[in-house]
């Protein structure tokens, strides 16, 4: 027991520009860090989330959704922050556990976080190459055979953002602003437009009257209430669960702090301005949603498009289009790197292959990006991705739920862990974090949490027959740190 819950020691993490470890080159201003955030936390989601849960579950009172789903989001963000700060590292909450936690612990945040991005990447680009089918043919143009055309797409968007990774941080970082400065302007068009077709009436009762749902129970919360609702108050909190989708994100500019000038400053700063963006631009677009049509007259499978055609603006289809196309790639390429940080600070740490940590010629973990990025495609192509969306939210909030209770050990047992970013109303903010993370998950599927129980048993065995042996805290050179200059 003693030597699966060994820690990483902090100077191991805090000495990363004396050679320590593995070194990736400086890249990211604090500008960068901001769209690095709004990179993965915009995507389609903002066209169609608002819609097809005001549609569905919240009604106009969605928009409470967003903002009960902001407020849950920024107190792990808080928290997410003093962490980061404290502990700057590529390994973001893998590493920080490993420090505050021990090393099995670290072992099964970093293998959430194996199944939140690497999963999302999937899922993502297969959700990708619809947008792009479905926006040729708006414009009239045909496609042959749109399936297969559509898994040709996904193939070709994961190998050449995996490539634009590997050709180092710099180039994914212009073509990631090019793109993020696009879609911000065509969700600016949208959210102009939706407010100059906006008419009050449609927000009728803000929070409209429950109902009984005809589907049957199959979130844990639905079990202890021994029902299911939907619209009223009980829909305005079942949404915001599914809007967390949206927001998750932030942490992933943690994973960037190797790669930050002044990182324990810079890096809060950017998780905490890019979501508080991104949590306002989500509720100027769900307040347009609501207030061009009806909740009750919205497309659930193209929600801004239908309403965009019913209040007599057809043409702004084709923006949505090009927004959600260019929102959902800038998703998959910060996934791309996320995903690429993290295991190489695991690999680096000798619980994966360490040949794997190894820097290519353009100073990126190229090997690991390669082999994400084809992970990523066998997945598109043949795993059931829609019944699997859900284990992307578990895998996040399971790392939340750790850094959170991070926050409440270090500010008792380790004073000495102290970055330039402190959560504000200890210990309220991270036990409300707390809290609130139990909720959304209480919130996900009985089968997300089973299928969630056998990946994190699966990563068990591999920590046990490989991890646990190979670690570099195994070794007797780990003590010196020596072992960690190798390339």
């Amino acid at each position: 027991m003693t030597t699966i819950l060994r820690r990483l020691p902090p100077g191991e993490v805090t000495g990363l520009r004396t050679g320590a470890r593995h070194r990736l080159d400086e890249a990211y201003r604090p500008s960068d860090l901001v769209v690095l955030g709004l990179g993965v936390m915009i995507g389609a989601g903002i066209f169609s989330i608002a819609g097809r849960q005001a549609a569905t579950t919240a009604g106009p009172g969605v928009i409470l959704s967003f903002m009960i789903a902001g407020i849950a989001c920024m107190l792990a963000c808080l928290c997410f922050a003093e962490m980061a700060s404290a502990i700057p590292s590529s390994g973001s909450a893998y590493t920080i556990t490993y420090v505050v936690f021990g090393e099995v612990w670290a072992w099964i945040i970093g293998w959430a976080l194996v199944l939140e991005m690497q999963l999302a990447a999937a899922v993502v680009a297969d959700i990708w190459s619809s947008f792009a089918v479905r926006a040729v043919t708006d414009l009239g143009l045909s496609v042959p055979a749109p399936a297969v055309t559509s898994k040709v797409l996904t193939v070709g968007i994961l190998l050449a953002l995996s490539a634009l990774v590997i050709l180092g941080t710099r180039i994914g970082l212009r073509a990631l602003w090019i793109m993020v400065t696009a879609k911000l302007v065509a969700i600016g068009a949208v959210i102009v437009v939706g407010f100059l077709n906006f008419d009050p009436a449609n927000l009728g009762d803000f929070v409209v009257d429950p109902k009984p749902s005809s589907a049957p129970p199959d979130t844990i919360i639905d079990f202890v209430l021994g029902t299911s609702t939907t619209f009223g108050w009980v829909g305005v909190f079942a949404a915001a669960p599914a809007i967390a989708f949206a927001y998750i994100g932030f942490d992933i500019v943690a994973t960037a702090a190797e790669e930050a000038a002044d990182a324990p400053r810079t890096i809060p700063q950017g998780m905490i301005r890019s979501l508080v963006v991104a949590t306002l631009i989500y509720i100027g677009v769900a307040l347009v949603m609501v207030g061009m049509v009806p909740h009750t007259a919205i497309s659930v499978d193209a929600p801004l498009p239908s309403g965009f055609r019913q209040a007599g603006a057809g043409w702004m289809v084709h923006v949505v289009n090009v927004g959600a196309v260019l929102g959902l790639t800038t998703v998959i390429l910060v996934l791309i790197v996320g995903q690429t940080r993290v295991l190489f600070s695991m690999a680096r740490d000798g619980l994966l292959p360490r040949r794997l940590a190894g820097l290519s010629r353009y100073r990126s973990p190229a090997r690991i990006t390669a082999l994400i990025g084809l992970i990523a495609i066998g997945l598109a192509l043949f795993a059931p991705l829609p019944a699997l969306e859900e284990l992307v939210v578990m895998g996040t909030l399971c790392a939340f739920l750790a850094v959170s209770a991070g926050v409440l050990v270090i500010r008792r047992s380790r004073p000495d862990l102290s970055g330039d970013f402190r959560a504000p109303l200890h210990p309220w903010v991270p036990i409300l974090s707390l809290l609130a993370i139990l909720w959304l998950m209480v919130n996900l599927k009985v089968a997300t949490w089973a299928s969630f129980a056998v990946w994190m048993a699966f990563g068990l065995v591999v920590y046990l027959v490989y991890g646990r042996r190979h670690s570099l805290l195994a070794t007797p050179r780990a003590a010196t740190g020596r072992g960690r200059h190798r390339r």
